[in-house]
């Protein structure tokens, strides 16, 4: 029983910080394609304006 409990202990301290590490990570990725994905439609938006397109 104390052998279980040793491993439990160490599967918990293993992966204590995991998730937020991997949450964090993903929100500044995510929050990188955005701005990205901003960037790119606010460009295409400019460019049909500045080449006279017709927004009919």
């Amino acid at each position: 029983m104390k052998t279980i409990l040793l491993l439990k202990e160490v599967y918990i301290e293993g992966f204590k910080n995991l998730g937020n590490f991997i949450v964090q990570k993903y929100f500044k990725l995510f929050a990188w394609f955005c701005f990205a994905m901003f960037f790119i439609v606010l460009y295409a938006f400019i460019y049909r304006v500045a080449t006279g397109f017709a927004f009919d």
